[in-house]
């Protein structure tokens, strides 16, 4: 399996940098085994069947993304330089892993200052930067929010700054874990409306929580993708969430994820027989064409990367084939790509009702 095999052409227009407004105006494209239909993402109530449950990602982003300054004394005097800093993850220690650019211009011992009331020690480098900051627990939070911005991907990154606007745009309307460095995206084109619809449609809500880090924006560097290690992250079925997806499971219902991170918890999570029970720890699971899944029936998901593990995670639900035909139907019409572009739903074969 070649990671070519997993390649398509992507005009750059199609990329989006703002979403639709209101969020559940995005574009659907709905893939049931293999009929493909053009609605919008409001039409879901129309899609769903009663007692089908949708699992949704609670994570909360944090303001990642800091600019600081660090200061050095040197043969020609003081010397002021900038640095930007991605946060990437809490440690034991009461440090953060983080990413730095420049990085070769930081040294152990030398404070990172982002904000009068902000600021933070290099603890480490040799396994990675890791900081450990003045402030801890609530202060620390209330500090981050006000010197920190959204850490948005590096294909919107690379157009344009983060500005207000993405502090709400870059969150669900759901989310209450802090501690992701990126959005569990497709829950990003639900509203309060469209969640009173699906409730008066008879569809059901699960909550899960898996903390986006940056490494899903890793590129796949293997031609054999069968060979590729994946990123780890941290993620929690709670015991009553459990006990739901069991519940609709037993009633006949159909579990569908919002996001890969959902499915990939889900399916890390679950018994080879799919039944669910309470799980906490770090996911690495790599899921690509030939994995049998064992709990999930569908996937609400946005349009991914070419030759990235979520193109494989798609073409392993739905087939390689038609996951190509999909996404040629979108190109050609149009829809928009990424983090902040349109959605689809998809429905393997086995579970569509057309």
């Amino acid at each position: 399996m070649k990671l070519e095999d997993f390649d398509f052409d992507l005009p750059e227009a199609l990329i989006a940098t703002r979403p639709a407004r209101p969020r559940s105006a995005a574009r659907l494209l709905v893939a049931e085994g293999a009929v493909t239909r053009d609605m919008h993402v409001h039409d879901l109530p129309d899609v769903l069947r009663p007692g089908d449950r949708l699992v949704l990602n609670d994570t909360r982003v944090i303001p990642a993304r800091l600019n600081g300054t660090r200061t050095r004394d040197s043969a020609q005097g003081i010397v002021t330089a900038k640095v930007e800093v991605t946060l990437l993850e809490p440690q034991a220690d009461g440090t953060w892993t983080a990413l730095a650019k420049p990085l070769r211009k930081l040294a152990v011992g030398e404070t990172v200052v982002f904000s009068d009331d902000l600021h933070a020690e290099v603890a480490g480098l040799a396994d990675g930067l890791r900081l450990r900051f003045n402030l801890g627990g609530a202060d620390f939070d209330m500090a981050l929010n006000a010197a920190g911005a959204m850490p948005l991907p590096p294909y919107i990154a690379g157009k344009r700054p983060a500005d207000e606007r993405d502090t709400v745009d870059y969150q669900t309307i759901w989310a209450k874990r802090a501690g992701a460095v990126a959005a569990p995206t497709a829950s990003l084109h639900f509203d309060e409306a469209l969640m009173a619809a699906l409730t008066a449609r008879g569809v059901e809500f699960t909550f899960v929580t898996l903390h986006v880090g940056a490494g899903t924006f890793l590129p796949v560097t293997v031609d054999d993708v069968t060979t590729h290690k994946m990123h780890a992250e941290w993620g929690e079925v709670r015991a009553n969430a459990a006990q739901e997806i069991n519940a609709t499971r037993a009633a006949g219902g159909r579990i569908i994820p919002v996001g890969t991170t959902a499915l990939r918890l889900l399916e890390t999570a679950a018994d080879d027989d799919g039944t669910m029970r309470a799980w906490e720890g770090d996911t690495d699971i790599f899921i690509y064409p030939g994995y049998r899944f064992k709990v999930v029936d569908a996937l609400m998901t946005n349009f991914h990367l070419p030759k990235s593990t979520l193109m494989m995670l798609v073409s392993a639900l739905m087939g390689q084939a038609r996951v190509r035909e999909i996404y040629a139907h979108a190109i050609a019409a149009e829809y928009r790509f990424f983090s902040y572009g349109d959605a689809s739903l998809l429905v393997p074969a086995r579970n569509a009702a057309t």
